[in-house]
């Protein structure tokens, strides 16, 4: 108790330490199948598929993907926005021991070939309108073939569970395959729902890799096993007090594709056998509160800029939608205003608590009590079995007593494994089985953390992540440039933005708009630079590195 202060300050009910069951993910939908069968698991464009229907749609999925020759270990790559159809691919591929590797919807080709590349993926199950940006990077990569599924596909699914299958050919007029490839709604309907796939999946085989910035660098895949992600959402559970099981509707509006959606979100709502209300874009504001009213919605994860959003929404103002089903709204991703929360709170009548977690995490290791003290700009407490020390900038070892600054460090069951094909980066990020997260931090007396700055440098528009180098990269692919520094600003409507501060070729003349435009089509639109600054030179250290917080610290005396 006296090494975790934090412990005192929980919720009544949540307990410091956990026994995790030794089973897979997918443990938790077989069993929502068993105690809640009729209960909808999802629910998307008034279509609702039960959990039982679920637990079957996706025994046959995997039946499908064992059938296309996907073994145990191998990586299946997913490009879906929130839709049903993403759930069935995920926990399909968990069922037959695959690796499930989830991809950025907004990537271009060539970071998705990268990605995929690294991963090492073969088989894709990728939407029907992202089909042909995917198919042109194929022969670059291992993939053997795509699995495509079209949104309106939600419908047929629930058909195609009776004795009579619905075999009918679906109606795709827009999209045609090439060879090798098929569409999701024909897979599961070849498989034999008799014969589900007998793969034995245990907690220490590989479930996910979630590609994260790290501390360093470039895109790097960290690994998390079964029992990483049972961890993490088990931590979760015991933290929600308020909520039962059975009885939830989750409002997911984050990308499923990103672990925090995946893992708060999903992976939340099938071990509380709660039903998901499947947003597919998170900037459709509308549709947001549309759901919200209409399905009652009692749990709503976001980010900052979101609970935003609706504050300031015209129809919210006026009193046009009732959003006071909300009981429990976890915000993470970047630091939550005050204001906002406030606003938000007595908006809906929700309790909006900060929480804090990273892909090695694999997301969530901290969150502020749900019915006890949130305390102003803080990330909250350590969730249980959640040790966390903030050690010395200098020597990265001495701990560091409440109120210093120092480097936040976490150990606990939820941490990954380490990196895909990156040993010296696992060296580096893992250490006696501590993670280091690279970010700065301090703690007070009662054990509430505090984030006062990104050690790895990390951008985070809209709460996706943007390395510098990749955005330096592209843009001193120009010829017209000669050095270039990125890094993140603040940004009222995006949380942060990212700029670029450039040298050019002496002689040259270039515009902002001209620079913007160079980095269209290489980078994913989030990451493409909002302000330009061009500059004589960059400040650099003695041996050459730009100092990317010094062009920040700049950009800010400009603008106060």
């Amino acid at each position: 108790m006296e090494e975790k202060p934090w412990i005192k300050k929980y919720d009544n009910g949540v307990l410091a330490h956990i026994n995790y069951p030794e089973v897979p993910l997918h443990h938790f939908l077989r069993e929502a199948a068993l105690r809640f069968p009729d209960r909808p698991c999802t629910i998307f464009n008034d279509t609702s598929i039960s959990f039982q229907n679920m637990d079957l749609l996706t025994d046959r999925l995997a039946a499908g993907l064992t059938g296309l020759g996907v073994n145990k270990g191998d990586r299946v790559g997913i490009l879906m926005p929130n839709i049903p159809q993403f759930v069935m691919a995920f926990f399909a591929t968990l069922k037959i021991g695959a690796v499930v590797v989830a991809f950025n919807l907004l990537y271009t080709a060539r970071e998705i070939e990268y990605q995929a590349n690294d991963a090492g993926v073969e088989i894709f199950l990728v939407l029907d309108s992202l089909y042909q940006n995917v198919k042109e990077m194929q022969s670059g990569s291992r993939i053997r073939s795509f699995i495509v599924t079209d949104i309106g596909e939600a419908f047929d699914y629930t058909k195609s569970l009776g004795s009579d299958l619905d075999r009918t050919e679906p109606d795709h007029q827009i999209v045609k395959l090439e060879g090798g490839d098929m569409w999701m709604r024909d897979l599961i309907l070849q498989a034999d729902s008799k014969q589900p796939p007998t793969v034995i999946v245990g907690p220490d085989d590989v479930a996910l890799f979630q590609y994260s910035g790290g501390t360093t660098g470039i895109s790097k895949g960290a690994i998390a096993l079964h029992r990483n992600l049972v961890a993490n959402s088990l931590q979760f559970r015991q933290w929600m007090v308020t909520l039962a099981d059975g009885e939830e509707i989750v409002l997911m509006a984050i990308p499923l594709f990103h672990v925090y959606g995946m893992v708060v979100g999903m992976s939340l709502a099938i071990v509380m056998s709660a039903c998901m209300v499947m947003i597919p874009s998170s900037r459709d504001i509308q549709s947001i509160l549309e759901n919200i009213q209409k399905y009652k919605a009692t749990f709503f994860p976001g980010v900052p800029t979101l609970y935003n959003a609706i504050n300031n929404h015209p129809e919210v103002i006026v009193g046009k939608y009732d959003l006071r089903s909300l009981k429990a709204c976890i915000s993470g991703s970047a630091p939550l205003r005050r204001e906002t929360k406030e606003h938000f709170e007595t908006l809906t009548g929700a309790k909006l608590f900060e929480g804090y977690g990273l892909s090695e995490a694999p997301t969530a290791t901290h969150c502020n009590p749900v019915l006890g003290e949130n305390r102003t700009g803080s990330i909250g407490l350590p969730l249980p079995d959640v040790d966390c020390l903030i050690v010395s900038l200098e020597d990265e070892i001495t701990p560091l007593p409440p109120g210093a600054i120092g480097e936040l460090i976490i150990k606990g069951p939820q941490v990954m494994q380490g990196y895909h094909h990156m040993p010296e980066e696992t060296t580096q990020t893992l250490r006696n089985s501590w993670l280091y997260t690279g970010d700065i931090a301090w703690m007070d007396e009662d054990g509430y953390y505090y984030l006062v700055d990104r050690k790895k440098e990390l951008i985070k528009p809209h709460g996706y992540q943007v390395w510098p180098r990749e955005v330096e990269e592209i843009i001193a692919e120009n010829p017209k440039v000669l050095e270039v520094g990125a890094a993140g600003i603040p940004d009222e409507k995006r949380g942060e933005a990212v700029k670029a501060w450039v040298v050019l070729k002496p002689g040259i003349t270039a515009t902002q708009e001209e620079i913007i435009q160079w980095c269209q089509g290489k980078l994913a639109k989030y990451k493409i630079p909002t302000q330009v600054e061009f500059r004589p030179l960059l400040p650099k250290t003695t041996v050459g590195k730009i100092l990317r917080r010094e062009l920040v610290r700049q950009h800010l005396e400009k603008t106060v």
